[in-house]
């Protein structure tokens, strides 16, 4: 689940890019920093896959995700979103960038027991649960609207010292036409404006991407099998060469999926089947989403990173309630600041409908 809250992961800090951005980043005019870390992230997977190709691998960084729209933009974008790849934002004078969502301590958890046992019985149930689930068709001239609540750990740099921190729980709306090209964007931790900013196509420079895995839309996702052997294939396929392994990458690009987009009901139903044919997917008894709501989780370790993906849902109705990331191995390095039971993003989604209008909510529907 690449148009994900964005999520300031903590990672590796890139001399090389903070310096780059801090001589560029006032060509962009002001607010559009965000937009552009919105709108850039698929389009950042590609780029680091280039670099790992060409150079000898550098220390993985930890990936923002939610589904966005990739797209091309000038040099002094492309800087600022590879800046937000770190999960720290400086300014030039060493300062931290500040968003509109208030910062506080790291957030933590109790770490959750994981099991193999039972995996496939319970994605078993999971996926009845989808198939009973009504998801409507979006039809030409309406949107997909999700609204959650998130909340995200991040390090937090001022000078020379780095701490972890944290952006408070926040509301999250977005709205996407079906075929991907008109779309806006609600977000406290990424707005400049309380109004929200687009995300619809073509963009500043004209250009209107195609749709893709890691930056779907509903008439992109309605076209996808929905045999979960060719969808994990395609899957496997299509990711090759981001993320930390291609099994964690798959678990990745699954769980985007499920947080902020819509699938039919049939490709819903598929995606779970395709997960539990994924090595080292486990079931966590207890697990919380950002809006307090206890359930069961399927997840999956990275081991590269030490970050647990979680996929939470109800308990007795098996719907899907959100995800979080929770850190269960310490780290090593600057990465020792994140230590075990970090949550470095928890989600919760609230809302999940077609409305007629960009920026009307469901109860402004009926």
């Amino acid at each position: 689940m690449n148009a994900n809250t964005p999520r300031p992961h903590p990672a590796d800090t890139d001399r090389s890019t903070s310096e780059l951005l801090s001589g560029t980043a006032r060509d962009l005019p002001s607010g559009r920093h965000e937009f552009h870390k919105e709108r850039l992230m698929a389009q950042i997977h590609d780029m680091q896959r280039a670099e790992r190709t060409a150079t000898p691998a550098p220390a993985q960084k930890r990936r923002l995700r939610l589904p966005r729209p990739a797209v091309t933009l000038p040099l002094t974008a492309v800087a600022v979103a590879a800046a937000v790849v770190t999960g720290v934002w400086q300014t030039g004078s060493g300062g931290v960038r500040e968003s509109g969502v208030a910062t506080g301590p790291a957030l933590t958890t109790k770490i959750g027991a994981a099991t193999t046992k039972g995996v496939p019985q319970l994605i078993d149930r999971i996926s009845l649960a989808a198939a009973d689930t009504s998801h409507p068709d979006v039809k030409p001239g309406q949107f997909i609207y999700i609204e959650s609540k998130s909340a995200d750990s991040f390090v937090k740099t001022v000078g020379d010292e780095s701490s972890l921190a944290s952006h408070a729980l926040h509301t999250r709306q977005v709205w996407k036409s079906a075929d991907g090209t008109e779309g806006w964007l609600i977000d406290p931790a990424v707005n400049d404006s309380s109004e929200g900013e687009t995300l619809s196509l073509p963009d500043e420079q004209g250009n209107t991407p195609e749709a893709t895995l890691n930056a779907p839309s509903f008439d992109y996702l309605a076209k996808l099998t929905t045999d979960p052997d060719e969808l994990l294939a395609k899957i496997y396929k299509e990711t090759e060469g981001m993320g930390n392994t291609p099994d964690q990458q798959a678990f990745t690009t699954i769980g985007d999926l499920l947080i902020e987009s819509y699938p039919p009901a049939e490709l819903y139903r598929a995606l779970f089947k395709a997960a539990s044919k994924i090595p080292g997917v486990v079931v966590v008894d207890d697990a919380v989403d950002a809006a307090g709501r206890h359930g069961i989780a399927v997840a999956r370790l990275d081991e590269t990173s030490g970050e647990r993906e979680e996929w939470i849902f109800d308990r007795k109705t098996h719907v899907f309630l959100g995800e979080r990331s929770v850190q269960v191995r310490k780290g090593t390095g600057e990465d020792a600041l994140i230590t075990p039971g970090t949550v470095l993003f928890t989600n919760a989604i609230m809302k999940r409908a077609v409305v007629d209008e960009m920026k009307q909510t469901p109860s402004q529907a009926g």
